[in-house]
């Protein structure tokens, strides 16, 4: 776990970044940097995207939209699951069509997306601006 102090006290900065984190974390730093590693990729980031954006998916679905095979898929979705970007859910009783196995992307794969890439990416325009405005003085 952290060996943390919270987050920064009078604009001072922790000599180790993981006391950053609180006391009662409920990942260590090195799982956050998992997370985030993880998202780099841009399949996953895709694949996350969906599952933010547009709810639970079986692979069937994802495979679809992404036009990705089966095995690369899968591939990207254990490693979203490992780092808890994503959860698997198997359907537990078998219909006509068999048993299936949806994803849905949790909490911490939501604040990954939303808090972070995406709103990098949303801010693209403010950081031009300030680019600009910089340049003219």
């Amino acid at each position: 776990m952290a060996t943390n102090h919270g987050h920064a006290v009078d604009n001072q900065v922790p000599e180790d970044p993981a006391d950053l984190l609180p006391e009662d974390s409920v990942l260590t730093l090195d799982e956050y940097l998992a997370m985030h590693a993880a998202v780099g990729h841009r399949t996953r980031y895709e694949i996350l995207y969906r599952l933010v954006h547009g709810g639970e998916m079986s692979p069937k679905e994802l495979e679809a939209v992404l036009d990705i095979d089966d095995s690369t898929l899968h591939y990207h979705l254990n490693k979203l699951v490992e780092v808890g970007l994503v959860e698997k859910r198997q359907q537990t009783e078998r219909d006509q069509d068999g048993l299936y196995t949806y994803y849905r992307a949790t909490v911490f794969g939501e604040v990954t997306l939303t808090e972070g890439v995406d709103e990098l990416i949303c801010g693209e325009q403010e950081f031009e601006a300030l680019y600009d405005s910089s340049s003219e003085a």
